[in-house]
């Protein structure tokens, strides 16, 4: 049966506000979990008026608190801005508040423009060349095999509980599963960045994984679906996902296209171009279509016996209404049969 989890980017859609999409989070993750999906991961956004949180790992306690049974996590903690042992910190205390439930996605991105990446890092952010580092350091936290000469070496990391975070790297390059391999970490691609390299990306980490923090290779798929209930609705759904790809290649910080907005834009032919080029990072259409390919996709991921089969998918959803959004997750988890 394939695993089914969710990205979150806490969409703002035109016409709303930040405290609506925040709202519209904890209610999707309240449903994620009863319908039966892995895990439910916050991604980490800043500056932008389309995605609205900074730091999920405020958001996370308050999830874990409203659910019972899916896995929490971020997608993800962008290290390069922060100590290994504050974040290591945060991350003990939400799995001391919700034990065996708690996921740790990192990565190097700074999450936003970089005029904004300064101003969160008050001062120069150009440290992606210690991110290898900073890795190394968490993996040593979490595992007590700190170095003789760790600034951390000898210090209480508290809180002092038995279980540990799932520690995850992700990327959208072979950078991060490359790095991901050697330490024997899970690793995440994120296909609705990239679509098309994931296989090479997959294939990688398969054949560099050594046996370390994870004894086995585990890889998931982020992909970027919209599941609707007729081809019309789909149609609609995707023109605001056009608009909204227009939008990002112009550089325009807007909040989400709403559908009428989709609706109404007209284009030219620099436009319709950006729009051809970006729909193989989208999946849209009925529950017969998305899980069609969705099954393509996972076999495209495929490397042993075949290709490589992701061990799971997590899929984002950013729609032009948050009703569309949640009945988007009732269709796949009804597609994929979840167990709930």
């Amino acid at each position: 049966m394939t695993k089914l989890s969710v990205l979150d980017q806490t969409p703002v859609i035109q016409g709303h506000t930040t405290a609506d999409a925040i709202a519209a989070t904890l209610d999707l993750a309240q449903l994620a979990d009863d319908l039966g999906y892995t895990r439910y991961w916050c991604a980490k956004h800043h500056g932008l008026y389309g995605v609205s949180n900074p730091c999920p790992e405020v958001m996370l306690a308050r999830i874990g608190s409203l659910t019972k049974r899916i896995r929490i996590g971020s997608g993800g903690v962008m290290l390069p801005y922060y100590s290994p042992f504050k974040v290591a910190e945060q991350f003990l205390m939400l799995e001391a508040l919700f034990p065996n439930r708690v996921d740790l996605g990192i990565g190097r991105a700074p999450g936003g423009d970089m005029r904004t990446a300064q101003a969160v890092a008050a001062g120069s952010y150009n440290r992606g060349d210690v991110f290898p580092q900073q890795v190394a350091e968490l993996i040593a936290l979490f595992d007590g095999t700190l170095a003789d000469d760790s600034l951390a070496r000898g210090v209480l990391l508290q809180p002092q509980i038995d279980t540990r975070p799932e520690l995850w790297m992700l990327g959208s390059s072979d950078f991060g599963s490359l790095l991901a391999a050697p330490l024997g970490i899970r690793y995440a691609f994120a296909h609705f960045i990239n679509a098309h390299s994931g296989h090479l990306v997959a294939e990688a980490y398969r054949e560099r994984f050594a046996p370390g923090h994870e004894q086995k290779p585990y890889l998931a798929a982020a992909v970027f679906v919209i599941c609707a209930d007729t081809d019309d609705e789909a149609a609609a759904l995707e023109k605001a996902v056009d608009l909204r790809r227009v939008q990002m290649a112009y550089g325009l910080n807007y909040p989400i296209p709403s559908i009428a907005q989709g609706a109404a834009q007209q284009y030219g032919a620099r436009e319709l171009a950006v729009i051809e080029h970006e729909k193989a990072r989208s999946i849209i259409g009925t529950p017969e279509r998305v899980t069609e390919q969705l099954h393509v996709l996972t076999e495209q991921l495929h490397v042993l016996q075949e290709r490589f089969n992701a061990d799971e998918l997590i899929v984002l959803t950013v729609a032009g209404s948050y009703a569309a959004r949640t009945r988007s997750y009732e269709l796949l988890a009804d597609a994929f049969a979840l167990d709930r």
